[in-house]
């Protein structure tokens, strides 16, 4: 039978009774012959009430020394997860271990909070796999070449999901999490919204970027490098269902080429809340002026978005571009303290009350006129565009933050989103 990969989410581990239940999925699976490695996550709340107890502790203190106490105190969430499935899973009478990142060895960089991922050492695993036990591995967590624990910031334990499937050679990570697939857009804002049976790459690589939290966008990419299947499933579902029910359902993120899909002019509304705008204000217009703005943010380990830079006027123009919220007290100080001094800016502001959203689909390669019925719909209902990006296969606008729901209700309508897809991918 096959290698396979699972992940679980802080929910699905949100309690001893959903661990338990997690542990009688595994043994279906194990007992029907596939070799099992488990990726779960903490328990649900569980990194949120240690980061919180670390600011009672003591108000943040930006830098390496403090990340790096964040890292080693985040990462007991995922120890104490996996030790407990291991338990149940004894408890089911199969033989089961646990490890933590720095075990294995995942090996990252040491950019604490949101390390990246350089190598995994699959000796350990295979040689427990070897012996018929089932291996259990801590999500979000790995070790830097100092020997320093890491954590791979907000929702790692997908990345580490997929690249530990990567590295061993899985046949297919399933990740299982508290919703059953992928949706056209989120169900608690558009009730209409229909479960995709399957998705291209590309397309969740985009509805991960511009804010779809179903999965880590460095998941996707990791798959996407390493072409390892991944299927997004509930977790919530009887974990005694039929093998081959359970793994056809949920949403399968595939590499194949399928023409059908191609005839789906948008597949999917994406947006993200966590935005923030920041303008650079009157920087004189000349060449590497981008770079000396952002090279900066960069060397702060801030993720920039949506840029643009406007008309020059008078030999001065305004250069704006989005990060996340969580990064705007930060790129703000770095700006104003040290870069906008030296290039003589005349202000810098930020806007923490935008969003972005995002039409999403491979069909938009071969039909045009998809980012004009986009603008024409968001003029109709009065909401005003601020910043614009496209790539082939997505258009995203930054607007209000006030219009957002409002915004995905009326293109998720405007895209026919809510009707089903015929076997040529006609809706």
């Amino acid at each position: 039978m096959a290698l396979i990969v699972h992940k679980y989410g802080g929910t699905s581990m949100g309690s001893t009774e959903r661990i338990r239940n997690v542990a009688k999925r595994v043994a279906k699976w194990h007992r029907a012959g596939h070799q099992m490695v488990v990726v779960p996550s903490a328990m649900s709340g569980e990194t949120n009430r240690l980061l919180a107890l670390a600011k009672e502790v003591a108000p943040e203190k930006p830098g390496t020394a403090y990340y790096r106490e964040l890292d080693q105190l985040a990462a007991t969430g995922e120890q104490a997860s996996s030790a407990l499935l291991a338990i149940a899973l004894q408890a089911e009478g199969l033989e089961a271990v646990s490890f933590t990142g720095w075990q294995v060895p995942i090996r990252t960089n040491d950019a604490y909070t949101k390390a990246r991922i350089e190598s995994i050492d699959d000796a350990r695993i295979q040689a427990e796999l070897a012996a018929g036990k089932v291996v259990i591995i801590t999500g979000f967590q790995g070790i830097d070449a100092a020997g320093n624990v890491t954590t791979l910031g907000r929702g790692g334990s997908d990345t580490s999901a997929v690249a530990v499937a990567a590295a061993i050679g899985a046949a297919e990570c399933l990740i299982y999490t508290d919703v059953d697939g992928v949706y056209t857009t989120d169900p608690r804002i558009v009730p209409e919204a229909r479960r995709l049976e399957r998705i291209s790459f590309e397309e969740m690589l985009e509805m991960a970027s511009m804010g779809s939290k179903v999965l880590q966008i460095r998941s996707v990419e990791f798959a996407g490098k390493y072409r390892v299947p991944i299927r997004v499933l509930s977790s919530f579902t009887p974990w005694d269902i039929d093998l081959n029910e359970e793994a056809r359902s949920g949403t399968l993120i595939t590499f194949e080429d399928d023409e059908s899909m191609e005839q789906a002019v948008v597949s999917g509304i994406a947006f993200n809340r966590d935005e923030a705008k920041i303008t650079v204000l009157g920087v004189p217009d000349t060449p590497g002026i981008a770079y000396q703005i952002l090279g900066a943010v960069a060397d702060a380990n801030v993720e920039v978005d949506v840029i643009i830079q406007n008309i020059s006027k008078d030999g001065k123009t305004d250069f704006s571009f989005t990060v996340h919220r969580n990064d705007l007290a930060k790129t703000l100080d770095l700006l104003k303290t040290q870069v906008a001094p030296k290039l003589g800016a005349a202000e810098v502001v930020g806007d923490a009350k935008i969003c972005k959203v995002s039409i999403v689909g491979i069909g938009m390669r071969s039909h045009v006129g998809v980012a004009s019925r986009m603008f024409r719909c968001l003029s109709e209902e009065g909401i005003n565009i601020q910043m614009i990006s496209t790539s082939e296969i997505k258009t995203s606008v930054v607007i209000d933050e006030k219009y957002m729901e409002l915004a995905v209700r009326a293109l998720h309508r405007e895209f026919d989103l809510d009707q089903p897809v015929d076997s040529l991918g006609n809706r």
